[in-house]
């Protein structure tokens, strides 16, 4: 099936042939759909803190950053804000020129609102010699739209998100990359340093270190910190290979095999590589202006400390099972602790010998730990808490996207649809094991949680594979807990009219 040029271009890619095979196979014989037991809620699975719990976790964070260990903030901002403007793109190309559509009348209501106005407002000078409002003023508002996305203008339709003007402040208006620096100052900063990793696509790279560099000297005066700043891209070995709609390889015009970026799970390999003992991750978008900033910080601050203390009893059981020296009294804790805390199940756990037990509650003590912030759901797209069944037979915490439930079952689908939370994808993460040693997060990931969509290229039809998706299948085999935490907490911009709500203004 491989020709000596397949081969050749594998290597250039840093894939393996048997990769390669076993992207097809699973191809040929699909994911299966995961075994649910419930849709995790605060009764089961979630855990809810008190005033004084929640205080009482913030201090075990301050604690634990005064302890000298390494805080990482990892940003995966390496997506285009195309997105973004798909109903503008769709007026720039309509055959009416004035606003029709609510998205679009809202749009120019509202349009000295954005924090881009300004620049907005300057590159229409300079392109069409006319400001905004004499450009509307005579129904051009085609012109406004167009110098918004295209090239020649703001380019905010090629643009990365993160470099998007999204809030105003009297100095000057911010992008998510620069609130995000805030944020690793306020709540990841330790020895007077805030680490913070973007994950950014190729062709971004020079443009958004350039960004950096330009902004970075005044948050670090602003917030009084050292910032550590890091990049890497999606390595091309994460990329998988698209076949035809027969299974057979998709070749490119040159007849070359074409690949496919194999999704936000590729970055496992990008967070294996983060020299950190903690690591908050939090998407691009997930930001709001200062005003709004300390119930986003104190949250933050809950969820790590709810992790750091976590994470050392499990390592104090560890010790007390690998010193031999414990009874069957101080088995049945270990067994709550792992059950009740890390609410993680075993049905027949009462049948195994005590030397098996000691072997099962080691693997589940000993492996990466992450608490997920999840909201009330208000019906916003994406994944949810579950209770779900693992490939070992047990049963924990996971994060699913619908993709990963099977439709046709009724009962999972109301689960699906009635369940109580969201996952905004708000995560803090212990990755090192109890001698400081870094986990090999590949190890931990459910192969079998992939997912297979249909695509096109030049017209003709291709499969395309993405790999289990970073805080679902990647993070399949870690301990996981949830943490109910207040919805405004979660402020996405999935279009740009998102940044005309009340949290981004």
């Amino acid at each position: 099936m491989l020709e000596e040029k397949d081969l050749k271009q594998l290597a250039e890619k840093g894939i393996s042939q048997q990769q390669i095979e076993t992207q097809i196979k699973q191809f040929e014989t699909g994911f299966p759909f995961l075994k649910l037991e419930a849709a995790a809620s605060i009764e089961q699975g979630i855990l809810a803190p008190s005033k004084s719990e929640a205080d009482a976790y913030v201090k075990a964070w301050e604690d634990y950053k005064a302890s000298g260990k390494k805080i990482v903030k990892f940003v995966p901002a390496s997506g285009a804000a195309s997105r973004m403007f798909k109903d503008m793109f769709s007026f720039v190309d309509a055959e009416y020129n004035e606003p029709t559509t609510d998205f679009e009348k809202k749009y120019f209501a509202q349009l000295k609102n954005f924090a881009f106005y300004d620049e907005l407002n300057a590159v229409c000078q300079k392109n069409e010699g006319k400001d905004i409002d004499t450009l509307i003023a005579e129904g051009n508002y085609k012109a406004v739209a167009a110098n918004m996305l295209k090239a020649e203008g703001l380019n905010y339709g090629q643009l990365p998100k993160g470099m998007l003007l999204f809030h105003k402040y009297a100095e000057g208006a911010r992008t998510p990359m620069e609130e995000h620096l805030v944020e690793g100052a306020l709540y990841a900063a330790s020895n007077g340093e805030a680490n913070v990793h973007f994950t950014v696509s190729h062709e971004h790279v020079p443009f958004f270190k350039q960004k950096v560099a330009d902004k970075m000297k005044q948050y670090a005066d602003k917030f009084g910190v050292k910032y550590n700043i890091s990049f890497s891209e999606q390595k091309p070995s994460t990329d998988t290979v698209a076949v035809n709609p027969d299974n057979t390889l998709f070749r490119n015009s040159d007849g070359s095999m074409l690949f496919r970026p194999g999704g936000h799970g590729a970055l496992i390999e990008n967070l294996n590589e983060i020299d950190a003992d903690v690591i908050f991750i939090k998407n691009i978008d997930n930001v709001v202006p200062d005003r709004l900033k300390d119930e986003t910080v104190q949250w933050k601050q809950v969820i790590a400390g709810v992790l750091v203390t976590l994470q050392k009893r499990a390592f104090e059981y560890l010790d007390v099972l690998n010193s031999g020296k414990y009874d069957h009294a101080k088995l049945e804790e270990i067994i709550r602790f792992v059950q009740q805390n890390l609410c993680c199940r075993k049905h027949d756990i009462k049948e195994l010998e005590d030397a098996e037990l000691v072997i099962y509650l080691k693997n589940k003590l000993n492996r990466p730990m992450r608490v997920c912030g999840v909201v009330k759901n208000v019906g916003e797209p994406g994944g949810g808490p579950f209770l779900t069944y693992n490939q070992d037979g047990t049963v924990s915490l996971q994060i699913l996207e619908s993709s990963q439930i099977d439709k046709s079952n009724t009962e999972y689908m109301k689960m699906f649809t009635e369940g109580t939370h969201f996952n905004p994808v708000d995560l803090v993460c212990a990755v090192k094991n109890a001698e400081g040693e870094a986990f090999n997060l590949p190890d931990f990931v459910d192969i079998t949680t992939g997912f297979i969509s249909s695509k096109s290229k030049n017209g003709k039809e291709l499969r395309a594979l993405e790999l289990p998706g970073l805080w679902n299948g990647a993070m399949s085999d870690w301990s996981t807990i949830f943490v109910e935490v207040p919805l405004g907490t979660f402020n996405p911009v999935k279009t740009v009219n998102d940044l005309l709500r009340d949290q981004h203004q």
